[in-house]
């Protein structure tokens, strides 16, 4: 085996479309370009959008207002009423929270302040809300 005799595979290839050579080879008289106006002629390719003179699709959409934060974090809240689930003295966690089916995504957790707490609770999550940490320190628990 030599470089210079290597062929690729049998139907793995095409050859190239050869315009304007006769009508016999399938691409004659027009070479592919249909009949007449602006695609026929040789600089007649126009632009990806181009509407042929109405106003294109992207400027007739409506225009975006403000902006959208990339950083921005969404989480997923509970309330401290909803840790009435847990027994006096357990540790609450996200792992803890998914287990008792508090959680519905996987979205970081924060605990609001609404309802009353009732148990003795070490609670460690992503954020906790002032009104529930005051909350769970006076239930006797401690918020990290």
């Amino acid at each position: 085996m030599r470089l210079d005799n290597i062929k690729p595979k049998s139907g793995a290839s095409k050859s190239k479309k050869r315009l304007g050579r006769g009508n016999a080879s399938g691409h004659g008289t027009y070479s592919g370009r249909g009949c007449k106006g602006q695609g026929q002629r040789k600089s007649g390719n126009v632009r990806p959008g181009f509407e042929g003179g109405q106003t294109p699709l992207l400027m007739r959409m409506p225009k975006l207002k403000g902006f959208k934060n990339p950083n921005k974090v969404t989480y997923q809240v509970i309330n401290v009423g909803a840790l009435n689930v847990f027994e006096n003295g357990d540790d609450v966690n996200v792992q803890t929270l998914a287990e008792k089916g508090l959680l519905s995504r996987k979205l970081p957790v924060k605990i609001l302040g609404d309802g009353k707490l009732e148990k003795k609770l070490t609670v460690k999550v992503n954020k906790i809300s002032a009104s529930a940490k005051e909350k769970i320190k006076q239930a006797g628990g401690k918020a990290l």
